[in-house]
């Protein structure tokens, strides 16, 4: 397919792996990335598929849990960005997390070596014309605003946005341990992990009572004029908002502490706060749940009356950046292409799927609709029982247009089962039949075959 050349807009997760796939398949890609010469409020690098909210790809079981299918359908699809990740990957329990730093680093380097692949650094303010060829716009949350007019423009849609909130960096050695401790929920452990995963810190009644008063009472960061009627992502609320939503909402939720036990008095305490591996040298440790808009001193201030962070130094504060998607089912074909420029595919967090996993997959699956489309084949769509045929359908038809909302890929997605599976069997039950589907839909051969998947728990 040497005769042809894509291009391909924008460096994150879904464009790094659009233009992986692309140029694995023998077609020129044009990458552009508008990082350096035009920096984002939240990217701190001008390297691809830089990880921004967290390092942490979720679960990694892909029989109980969407996600950690997905995973493993991306593995089974040739995925750069699930290659790297599992080259790269920290203990975080059942969970895959992975080195930011050393992550995207391996991905720049891997398509700035590919001879196929160039890499140009500028802004693109408008979509691409249909003389400019074929075309993927993998822009993600933090569009360029010129750009993000003219798919507004074409498409007819008002702008759909909403708030992202980044949660703060602790250095490990200035947590005091004497009341912190190691230990991952229900002992478990995941990839490369030990099953003492996490860094846990307990708060008994009274310290989190406090801890929620701090937080209501916290100054947070205006929001600008135009940002005032933006609404957040249920799945990555700030956490004073969680709070303010009832005083318990922390205790059954990023704060639950199910499944611990405080070593010091061998009970379970009544609320926890979690950190997780951020880096491979375990110098760097993410507060799990704690994304925030608090200003910066009020977060020190705050997070500080927790036990064991009395002292914690903070490689990164929390922050806030706004995340802009389009009406996918309203704007997007069955294949995601651009209903008003059909030279053109969406991929990523733009299209409406939520997660960094979604995104990449999005990518790799508008590569394979090009890839298909330009060997003269019809494109089909993965079936809806796959993790990604699933998340397809929903951000290109599934979801209703009117009350369309950012979505992570989960079981609730997939086509229903027969009524007679048990409710407890169900779950892997939907995986096994996702991953039959996906094999059927590879009936081609010499596609690639690089995971085996097992249950955690099975082994």
């Amino acid at each position: 397919m040497g005769e042809h050349e894509i291009t391909v807009v924008g460096g994150g997760l879904a464009g790094s792996e659009a233009a992986w796939q692309l140029a694995r398949a023998g077609i020129r890609v044009r990458l552009v990335e508008m990082r350096p010469v035009h920096p984002t409020p939240a990217h701190k690098t001008d390297r691809l598929a830089e990880l921004v909210c967290s390092n942490s790809f979720r679960s990694d079981d892909c029989f109980g849990n969407a996600v950690g299918l997905l995973h493993e359908e991306m593995r089974r699809l040739g995925s750069l960005i699930m290659a790297v990740a599992d080259r790269h990957k920290l203990p975080a329990g059942s969970a895959l997390a992975v080195d930011r730093e050393a992550f995207s680093a391996a991905v720049t380097e891997a398509l700035a070596s590919h001879p196929l692949v160039t890499i140009e650094r500028r802004v693109v303010e408008r979509l691409p014309s249909r003389e400019d060829g074929p075309a993927i716009v993998a822009t993600g949350p933090l569009t360029h605003e010129a750009l993000a007019e003219d798919i507004r423009r074409v498409g007819g849609e008002k702008e759909l946005a909403f708030f992202d909130a980044i949660a703060p960096i602790v250095y490990k050695d200035s947590i005091d341990f004497s009341k912190a401790w190691m230990q991952s929920r229900w002992d478990e452990a995941g990839p490369g992990g030990t099953g003492a995963d996490y860094i846990n810190c307990p708060l008994d009644k009274e310290t989190y009572e406090a801890f929620v008063d701090a937080l209501l009472k916290a100054e947070k960061t205006e929001f600008r004029e135009w940002e005032k009627e933006t609404p957040y992502f249920e799945g990555c609320l700030p956490i004073e908002v969680m709070a303010a939503r009832g005083r318990d909402t922390l205790r059954f939720g990023p704060m639950k502490p199910v499944g611990l036990t405080d070593p010091r008095t061998g009970k379970r305490p009544w609320a926890v706060v979690q950190l997780r591996q951020d880096n491979a040298l375990g110098t760097l440790w993410n507060m799990v749940g704690f994304q925030t808009k608090l200003k910066h001193g009020e977060q020190v201030r705050v997070f500080r009356m927790i036990p064991g962070l009395e002292h914690a130094e903070f490689a990164r504060l929390g922050g806030l950046h706004r995340n802009t998607f389009i009406n996918g089912p309203r704007l997007l074909d069955p294949t995601l292409r651009f209903e008003p420029m059909p030279w053109i595919r969406f991929a990523g967090q733009i299209t409406g799927c939520e997660g960094y996993v979604e995104s990449a997959a999005l990518g790799l699956l508008a590569a394979r609709f090009w890839i298909a489309e330009l060997a003269g084949e019809e494109p089909t769509p993965p079936p809806p029982e796959t993790a990604h045929g699933a998340l397809l359908a929903h951000v290109t038809g599934g979801a209703h247009a009117e009350t369309f909302q950012p979505m992570n890929v989960n079981f609730g997605l997939f086509p229903p089962l027969p009524p007679d599976v048990p409710k407890n069997q169900r779950k892997r039950a939907m995986a096994e039949r996702a991953l039959r589907a996906l094999e059927a839909w590879l009936a081609t051969p010499g596609r690639p075959r690089t995971s085996a998947c097992q249950s955690p728990k099975n082994g």
